[in-house]
């Protein structure tokens, strides 16, 4: 088949929509949905055999997946398509690879090689929407800091980060930074007016501070309530502040451990359709549990029930070992969210929010990444994902 033949042909997928709970019939032609109509009565029962179909899972914030991490220096392009390609039995049809703080030249480099691995598979291309740089331009402070190695945090350096973009190929969309550095204003300003998204994360910063930040465009807030200190004032702090936000969408890690439900219940109905949900998924996800020496926090320990934190303070995690599946079924499970809302967090409403095709979701002219899926009890089973109306990934005992 030519590649005019493959643009040109239509695919029909069948499924429960995720939001509203009928059958429909989803037309695919050139990569993008051509059509979405209802079942009619003459299709019988048929609908009572049918998978759930929902728009591919958009995720802000991974930092590797199944042994592979974009922040252990020397990795190849070949390893960041290799990850990328794993994250479709996921349902991720975009994402954004993390690089957490560093030396300025590993950020450099690993900046440079996914852009490697983006021009030279075009899969690839399509599925990282962007990279996420988190730090190095973080609070220094214990606890704020998280698992953040304290020997590169940093002030913000514009020169510096010109220097990263340039080796991303102009990629790096998001910035997670500390506004309690002097001058943070006036780098978020630039940032902002370059097209990068700015969050505020890992920060000790005063109420002013964030207040200042976002006057000057910072719009996000990276996994609100981690990254933190253990204790803090019970008013003002840095939490409360950004909760306040009216201009701030908030990022949250919804997988059971990072955050108590009533965290996140309080977040979900503070921040209502801004509220998203990430992974921070570390390469270690997918892995047995047991201990493990990493960039990142150094020693960890991913325990049996799938909590990674430092081996030197447990009360310290070291980022997340699911994947946004996990926190779907979790915010679901205990009732913090219904399901169309819980899709919807992660995946339409992070695509929107960052200006993604895939924000339009399930209608006529929107990319066709798009997910079908069974239930099994609480447990959410991906049996086809759909990236840009390509079959990127059938489950085995379906396709047998």
């Amino acid at each position: 088949m030519s590649g005019n033949e493959a643009d040109n042909r239509t695919t029909v997928l069948e499924g429960i929509h995720y939001a509203t709970g009928r059958a429909v019939r989803i037309a695919v032609t050139g990569g993008r949905i051509a059509a979405v109509e209802p079942l009619t009565a003459g299709d019988g029962d048929k609908a009572g055999a049918l998978p759930f179909i929902a728009p591919g899972l958009v995720d802000l914030q991974i930092n590797g997946y199944d042994g592979d991490d974009f922040n252990t220096l020397p990795f190849t392009a070949e390893m960041v398509v290799k990850a990328s390609r794993a994250l479709w039995r996921e349902g991720v049809t975009s994402y954004y690879p993390t690089i957490i703080t560093n030396s300025p030249e590993a950020i450099e480099e690993a900046a440079g090689i996914i852009a490697q691995a983006c021009d030279s598979d075009a899969r690839t291309n399509r599925s990282i929407a962007g990279i996420h740089v988190e730090g190095p331009f973080i609070s220094p402070e214990d606890g704020a800091r998280g698992a953040h190695s304290a020997a590169y945090v940093r002030a913000p350096d514009w020169d510096m980060f010109e220097r990263w973009q340039r080796a991303a190929g102009g990629r790096i969309r998001i910035l997670t930074l500390s506004p309690e550095w002097p001058n943070s204003a006036e780098f978020i300003a630039k940032c902002s007016a370059s097209g990068v998204t700015v969050s505020i994360g890992h920060t000790a910063a005063t109420p002013e501070q964030i207040r200042e930040a976002v006057r000057a465009g910072a719009r996000m807030s990276t996994h609100l309530g981690n990254g933190a200190h253990l204790t803090m004032p019970r008013h003002p702090n840095y939490i409360w502040e950004q909760l306040a936000q009216d201009d701030l969408w908030s990022c949250v890690i919804a997988d059971g451990f990072h955050l108590p439900e009533a965290v996140l219940k309080v977040i979900f109905k503070t921040k209502g359709a801004q509220a998203l949900m990430v992974s921070d998924a570390v390469y270690l996800c997918g892995m047995p549990s047991g201990e493990y020496t990493t960039h990142v926090g150094g020693k960890v320990v991913l325990t049996e029930e799938g909590r990674l934190s430092l081996a030197s303070n447990p009360k310290i995690l070291a980022g997340s070992a699911q994947m946004l599946l996990w926190g779907i079924e979790h915010v679901v499970r205990t009732g913090l969210a219904g399901l169309a809302d819980a899709w919807e967090m992660s995946s339409v409403r992070p695509a929107g929010f960052m200006k993604l095709d895939a924000g339009s979701g399930l209608t006529a002219g929107a990319p066709a990444d798009i997910v079908l899926f069974d239930r099994q009890g609480d447990r959410i089973r991906p049996l086809q994902t759909y990236k840009d109306g390509e079959l990127v990934y059938e489950l085995e005992e379906k396709r047998g």
